[in-house]
């Protein structure tokens, strides 16, 4: 699922297929030595530098004229330290990657967002998050990492060495350095009981603040079109571990997640009309499980359909609110949603551009089918969601700019200051952070 890159003619396209790039060259590093040379000789070239994932992003946040780094040799894990309860590993090595790795060793992260195929760097510097009582970011579970900066020289920063940086650089949106290593709190590995169940819009919403302090992790999908929700609480638990069976598995997750679902979303996106009726449909085909596993098998899943997403992180007490309006803006319009809507949650923590910075926050994603025109409903929610002071995820889509976003983080200018300090040429540069940063 990873980003195309066809050698011959050079262009880079993300996973959506919504950003394409004609870098000048690409380098593959085998070393972080290999990396700051690279760096280096692109400031003797005049080039600017991105380093890119697997593309999950749908912005242009990775996107580059100049030189493209790809990390797939920087990757596997450094060093398990089990006193500390860390793990170092390679930015380039993907989350399932790393997931696997860790179950071998019997420890898992506390918590996940609910796809596996980036690269470490990619989701943590996007601000990747997914939903929690106590954690959701990805980043927020970071202890250490390091960076090669805009000389080449490699930076090490944790809360203790330099900890300006630190604080910033967990969601750098590639903007301060390229990311070698992360340093991640782990725990023993646990197992997680997760129950769906359908409910509809209307009581998910009057009872959402009792079933957020309930649940350690609670999110939930509302169905455009319809007064229904599929909800999904996940709990730790004693065990026995219960896993969804292979055949009930294949049902749920593959053929009605990912292949009727895909066959439903082709036939709206040709016969628009027919969207409200497959909605009615689609919101009643998950009837309700639970089922027992370890954490990376019950946070994550497949995602085979391709879309276009847009999200935004409210101040959790908007979260009923602002969904409301969402409700009754789609019901009043001639739009035609095929594909729910995603709400999640987190807590504030105090990474200087992280969508949950300094607030308690809920997320509300909304996305379309690939090749379906989006810009009205995307234009119409973020009405909707910048009047609540909404922050837009970073590797998703937006049209909000630095005098925004100046606006809606408390701490933007600390994070320019230091871009500045670090970046002053602007190596790491692009289109997407002029926008977003200033220039």
């Amino acid at each position: 699922m990873s980003s195309t890159a066809n050698g011959k003619s050079g262009t880079w396209r993300n996973w959506a297929g919504t950003v394409t790039a004609r870098p000048a060259r690409e380098v593959t590093p085998a070393s972080v030595e290999e990396l700051s040379a690279a760096v280096r000789k692109a400031a003797e070239d005049g080039l600017k530098v991105k380093a890119v994932g697997t593309g999950h992003s749908f912005t242009a946040v990775a996107a580059t004229d100049g030189v493209l780094i790809r990390p797939q040799l920087l990757t596997g894990i450094r060093r398990i330290d089990r006193e500390a309860g860390t793990v170092t590993v390679e930015a380039g090595t993907p989350l399932k990657r790393l997931n696997l790795a860790l179950a071998r060793e019997g420890l898992s992260l506390t918590n996940m967002g609910d796809i596996m195929e980036q690269t470490v760097s990619g989701a943590v510097s996007t601000g990747t998050h997914g939903t929690g009582r106590e954690s959701a970011s990805i980043a927020a579970q970071i202890k250490g990492l390091e960076l090669v900066t805009a000389d080449g020289s490699v930076l090490v920063c944790s809360e203790k060495e330099n900890p300006e940086v630190f604080a910033a650089a967990r969601v750098g949106i590639g903007a301060l350095g390229i990311i070698t290593a992360i340093t991640l709190s782990v725990e023993p590995v646990f197992l997680l009981t997760a129950r769906e169940e359908p409910m509809t819009f209307d009581k998910v919403t009057a009872d959402f603040d009792e079933l957020f302090t309930e649940n350690e992790h609670f999110e939930f999908y509302w169905f455009p079109h319809t007064g229904n929700c599929n909800t999904k609480r996940n709990n730790r638990s004693a065990g026995p571990e219960k896993p969804v069976s292979q055949v009930n598995g294949w049902i749920e997750d593959e053929l009605l997640s990912n292949g009727v679902f895909h066959a439903a979303n082709l036939l709206g996106r040709a016969v628009p009309g027919t969207v409200p009726t497959i909605a009615k449909i689609s919101s009643r085909a998950l009837s309700a499980r639970t089922y027992t596993d370890i954490p990376y098998k019950v946070f994550t899943s497949p995602r085979r359909v391709r879309f276009v997403e847009m999200e935004y992180a409210v101040p959790r007490e908007a979260l009923v609110e602002t969904l409301r309006e969402l409700k009754t803006m789609v019901d009043r319009s001639s739009l035609r949603v095929s594909f729910p809507v995603e709400v999640r949650t987190a807590p504030a923590d105090d990474i200087t551009l992280s969508t949950a910075s300094g607030r308690e926050t809920a997320y509300i994603a909304v996305h379309m089918f690939k090749g379906t025109p989006y810009q009205a409903y995307f234009t119409a929610a973020e009405r909707i969601l910048t009047a609540h002071e909404g922050r837009p995820h970073w590797g998703k889509v937006h049209t909000r700019d630095a005098e925004y976003f100046s606006r809606v983080y408390p701490r933007f200018g600390e994070f320019t200051d230091l871009r500045d300090r670090l970046d002053p040429d602007r190596r790491f540069g692009n289109d997407y952070l002029r926008r977003v940063l200033g220039s």
